[in-house]
């Protein structure tokens, strides 16, 4: 994946009417969480081999298997059947993701994922919370 000039206002606006209201609530909660973070559209193949775009907040350079790898710290991508968040923070060798999983509402929680159908579905404040936590981490 890599960073595009599309700006990550623009992909929204672009988003179908029933999904559009959900991603701009989370894209305004994480860029306030963010505040003074660059915020950017990432476009490409992701990991399981499918073509995403993914608004990601924050730079993260890491290094693996001696190449220096360019991500974020925190990204928002709406995927085909449900919306995701990856928070690439860690804390003692835990994804925060995993940590603060069971008190997230009904979602499912991978290693650095956090997914869910719908925004009503998220505990907003309990997301809030673990994001001002990943960006004090990182």
């Amino acid at each position: 994946m890599e960073k595009v000039k599309t700006s990550p206002d623009k992909f929204i606006a672009s988003l179908p009417d029933d999904v559009r209201p959900a991603i701009e609530k989370l894209d305004k909660e994480i860029a306030k969480v963010m505040k003074g973070e660059e915020r950017v559209l990432w476009t490409g193949v992701f990991w399981g081999g499918s073509k995403q775009n993914i608004i990601g907040y924050g730079d993260l350079i890491y290094e693996r298997k001696g190449k220096k790898i360019e991500w974020f710290k925190i990204g928002l991508a709406l995927q085909k059947n449900y919306i995701s968040l990856y928070v690439n923070a860690v804390e003692n060798n835990k994804y925060l993701s995993q940590k603060y999983g069971a008190e997230l509402g009904k979602v499912k929680v991978g290693a650095s994922s956090i997914s869910f159908k719908r925004l009503e579905d998220l505990e907003m404040s309990k997301l809030r919370e673990m994001l001002k936590r990943a960006k004090a981490l990182m």
